[in-house]
């Protein structure tokens, strides 16, 4: 699971980044970077979260 969180931070900004350009240009290759990022941080994020809640359990 830390290795989805991780590998996210690289790849969801970067297929926004291709995906934004290929449908609006330049201008979309920007804010689809952006939304990657933004989603790949709160994925790990989430699994931050739920790597504390386990260890606080044992």
């Amino acid at each position: 699971m830390i290795a989805v969180g991780c590998l996210s931070l690289v790849v969801l900004p970067l297929l926004g980044l291709v995906l934004g350009g290929l449908v609006a240009g330049p201008d979309g290759a920007t804010w689809g970077a952006v939304a990657g990022l933004v989603v790949a941080i709160a994925i790990s994020g989430v699994m931050g979260y739920a790597l504390v809640k386990i260890g606080r359990r044992r």
